[in-house]
């Protein structure tokens, strides 16, 4: 699917999320902690933004590996690190969150934006997420999550059943590009429940944070 959409893919998050997205980036980086010569991991990468967020806001990040399945995402990616000077400085790949390409205990920081809910067992990602980093690494996981406000949830719902997915359809070009969203968002664990797997996965001093009144959430978790 996200091959299909690549062209409008930055276009429809910033449009969804009324620019808050780039909010959500930066939140993340500021947990990344002030060490040189940190090797970062960014999973299911898409068109790249979240890497190169992060070199922008933590500029002692040595390299950045962007991994993503979409094969066309990641050549959006490219052509936007050539235009922002980054490329000495990401390397991209094609790849599975499910089974990372990278040998055990190999970076210091690893990434994944609204990627997780979306494969078939997180807990699997999770575990290869602990595996590839160093003992002292941190991941953090950047997901949707549901306001805790009954209004707001309410508000929220309709949106994402009904907005999201008529917008999407027509700004795409592909009636069938947002209609998972909704349904992917309500059935995923998050706050505690998603903690929980991150623990089971082996992860120590699990915490999170929700943004902008809950509709997403950061979560992190250190090897």
């Amino acid at each position: 699917m996200f091959d299909r959409i690549h062209r409008r893919y930055d276009l429809l998050n910033h449009l969804f999320s009324f620019g808050q997205d780039i909010i959500w980036r930066y939140k993340l980086s500021q947990g990344i902690e002030k060490k040189d010569n940190q090797q970062l991991l960014d999973l299911a990468t898409g068109t790249g933004d979240v890497a190169f967020s992060l070199l922008k806001h933590s500029p002692r990040i040595k390299h950045a590996h962007a991994c993503d399945m979409a094969q066309k995402m990641l050549q959006l990616a490219r052509k936007k690190a050539i235009k922002k000077k980054l490329s000495p400085k990401v390397s991209l790949l094609q790849g599975d969150a499910i089974n990372i390409p990278y040998v055990n205990d190999i970076f210091d920081v690893v990434t994944m934006a609204f990627g997780i809910r979306n494969v078939t067992n997180p807990s699997l990602v999770l575990t290869e997420i602990f595996r590839v980093l160093k003992t002292g690494g941190k991941a953090f996981i950047l997901e949707f999550s549901l306001p805790a406000n009954k209004i707001l949830r309410k508000l929220h719902l309709f949106y994402l059943r009904h907005i999201i997915p008529r917008v999407g359809a027509v700004i795409s070009r592909d009636k069938h590009a947002y209609r998972y969203l909704n349904k992917t968002i309500e059935t995923f664990p998050y706050g505690q429940s998603f903690c929980q797997l991150m623990q089971t996965a082996g992860f120590r001093n699990v915490r999170f944070k929700p943004l902008t009144f809950g509709v997403v959430t950061i979560y992190q978790g250190e090897k």
